[in-house]
């Protein structure tokens, strides 16, 4: 590792190089009437001309942000106008997709110019002249080692591993720039392996050196991160896909995968973050390998079950040759590289809300618990078919370099274009479900009325009831079917709800179990829940247990929710564990997390995260953040530093439940 550069950025000393521009361009377009695909030609080819060729000493790996902020193309006016006539998801700019890097390393930018529109030959123009600025700066400081790699890329196909690396770095900048976000990584290991392999078979690279370049490279998603937020600092979507299966069945993990699981460890930033594929085949040591990352605290790498994963999307339409090659959007959700243009993340379902109106509207009526339950379908139904009418006429600005390193005509549509909706809180409906099928039904203890009453005003006057609700009653999370069937119900309606549904584009509705950020937002649409949880209580994470409950251990989680039929809703969402930091205290231990994970996956469960944590530690964060800059937690469907979260999201994660094994 070159330690001084990383500190150089650690300590974020690159941002003196940093300025931001006073342009008002969205006025000047909108009152010459320019068309969006223009604007985001003209904002890039400003920005290209605007940064500033830095290189620092010893990288080897280059391209620094210089301007920080990005002036939108819009005015205020234009977008209320736009969204009146469309359906305007998030931003409006194009994100969670996954460009074929592999042909555009493989061709060079030259060679992709030619197949190119107008505005496609003017990005690579633009991006050509930005790397020709680089490369008169490597001459004037003399380092003829990157005057010889940008003298190749990325105007020409990289030839050797460092040149793929560099072009990599090129793209994933360029594609910032230009104004696109949540731009994955997608599966790094399949698409580079052949030039680190060319590189080691002539003795070019040892093992040690290719790390320490590898390294290099992991730096550098790092020096532009905090320009790019998403929700919260950390959520700003370089995910990178490493091992699963080829087109032809052949496992892709190889040296540089492993190698890129040491430079991770190594480098013990938030990016990239790391996802791994794996199956029922999958060696015990490489979970053991991948723990070693869970040892460090960094919240990856992300399981994915090729076993469970792949039928389930040629099941949902997607042609074997695309499925097998999945990788994750900036979370979690399952995209297909080069072609996909899914919008994996275009809404979510509460169900603890579909519960919560169940139960004013329906519970005194319902004569039994099968009657109540179905009025709760009846409700997730309602949501979903909400949901899905009013989405309607997505747009998205056109970007035109996205468009160049696709291999479909993004700008339109995608050669898949199916919807994803999350599905949030399920563990708090269910067990809200449970506690009235027990209390209400079954035993008779509690009247409807009572239940009702002591709900509405967040169990202020019922301390037993809220006590036995939330530490008595059966839990999702204890492999007890009491209420884990309750959740293979409630997905299953969920996954009924969408079935059968065509979206604006042509596509699909995919039920997912991730959250995102809804496990607040949703939990604040509603007051106290009926398993105890009380108003301004979050849900947990993903496909998690409730906060609050009391569970025997992670493998009883582990039993509970790899129950459900994840083939039926293949979106995405983990099953989120946190492990407490004292666990990890030799060899042994990591083993062990490695096979809660290969239980997870050989028990059939499709998507699983890992979170090394110590609430004493992150109550001391909070108190003295000057202490902890580089304590990581993992939040949703990626890693932060603590300590640059908002007290909300702290204070959730300090809530979940920190196993042993």
């Amino acid at each position: 590792m070159n330690k001084k550069l990383y500190d150089f950025i650690v300590d974020k000393k690159h941002h003196s190089f940093r300025h931001t521009v006073d342009w008002d361009l969205a006025s000047v377009y909108s009152q010459n009437k320019v068309a969006p695909i223009e604007r985001m030609a003209d904002r890039f080819e400003k920005l290209c001309k605007e940064e500033t060729p830095v290189i620092l000493e010893g990288e080897k790996i280059v391209f620094l942000r210089t301007v920080s902020n990005l002036p939108d193309c819009f005015t205020e006016d234009e977008w209320k106008d736009i969204k009146s006539k469309h359906y305007v998801h998030e931003l409006g700019y194009m994100s969670n997709l996954s460009p074929n890097y592999y042909d555009t390393i493989g061709m060079g930018l030259l060679e992709k110019r030619k197949t190119a529109d107008e505005y496609g030959k003017r990005a690579i123009d633009n991006i050509i002249m930005l790397s020709d600025k680089y490369l008169e700066e490597a001459k004037k400081q003399g380092r003829e080692d990157i005057v010889e790699v940008l003298t190749q890329v990325p105007r020409y196909k990289a030839r050797n591993f460092r040149e793929a690396l560099q072009f990599f770095r090129i793209i994933h900048y360029a594609l910032w720039l230009e104004g696109n976000y949540h731009n994955t990584v997608g599966r790094f290991d399949k698409y580079v392996y052949s030039y680190l392999k060319a590189d080691m078979d002539k003795g070019v690279y040892t093992k040690e050196t290719a790390l320490e370049l590898l390294e290099d490279f992991f730096l550098s998603f790092n020096k532009d991160s905090d320009i790019y937020i998403g929700v919260q600092q950390g959520d700003n979507g370089q995910s990178m896909m490493l091992g699963g299966v080829d087109e032809n069945g052949n496992e892709v993990f190889n040296e540089l995968s492993e190698l890129c699981l040491k430079a991770s460890y190594n480098n013990k930033l938030i990016d990239p973050k790391i996802n791994l594929r794996v199956c029922k085949d999958t060696p015990e040591e490489r979970y053991t390998l991948a723990s070693h990352l869970t040892k460090a605290g960094l919240g990856f790498p992300q399981y994915s079950n090729d076993d469970v994963v792949i039928p389930a999307l040629e099941k949902l339409g997607y042609e074997h040759n695309d499925a097998v090659n999945y990788t994750v959007a900036a979370c979690w959700e399952f995209i297909i590289p080069n072609v996909g243009g899914d919008v994996a993340n275009i809404a979510a379902m509460s169900y603890p809300k579909a519960v919560d109106t169940a139960f004013r509207k329906y519970l005194l009526e319902s004569k039994d618990f099968d009657e109540f339950f179905e009025h709760t379908k009846d409700e997730i139904k309602s949501a979903s078919n909400e949901i899905c009418d009013n989405i309607k006429d997505l747009w998205f600005v056109p970007s035109p370099f996205m468009n160049v390193v696709m291999d479909c005509d993004i700008y339109n549509q995608g050669k898949y274009n199916n919807f994803g909706i999350h599905g949030t809180g399920i563990s708090t409906a269910a067990d809200s479900l449970a506690a009235i099928k027990k209390y209400v039904f079954e035993e008779k203890s509690i009247s409807k009325e009572e239940y009702i009453k002591a709900v509405n005003s967040d169990f202020e006057n019922s301390p037993e009831l809220l006590h036995k609700l939330r530490f008595e009653t059966p839990k999702v999370g204890n492999n007890d079917d009491y209420a884990d069937s309750i959740v293979v119900e409630l997905l299953d309606t969920f996954a009924d709800s969408l079935e059968g549904k065509i979206n604006c584009r042509g596509g699909k509705f995919r039920a997912g179990t991730g959250s995102a950020m809804y496990y607040l937002w949703h939990a604040n649409e509603i007051g106290a829940s009926p398993d105890g949880r009380r108003k301004g209580e979050p849900f947990g994470t993903n496909f998690s247990v409730s906060l609050f409950a009391d569970i025997k251990s992670p493998l009883t989680v582990v039993a509970s929710l790899s129950k459900p039929h994840f083939e039926r809703a293949i979106n995405g969402g983990p099953l989120t564990l946190e492990f407490h930091q004292s666990l990890f205290t030799d060899e042994d231990s990591v083993q062990k997390v490695g096979m809660v994970v290969k239980t997870f996956i050989d028990r059939g469960g499709h998507q699983l995260q890992l979170n090394t944590v110590n609430r004493e530690t992150m109550l001391d964060a909070q108190l003295h953040p000057e202490n902890h800059k580089q304590l990581v937690v993992r939040i949703w469907g990626w890693s932060a530093y603590f300590i640059e979260l908002d007290k909300e999201y702290q204070d959730h994660v300090i809530a979940r439940q920190a196993y042993t094994v």
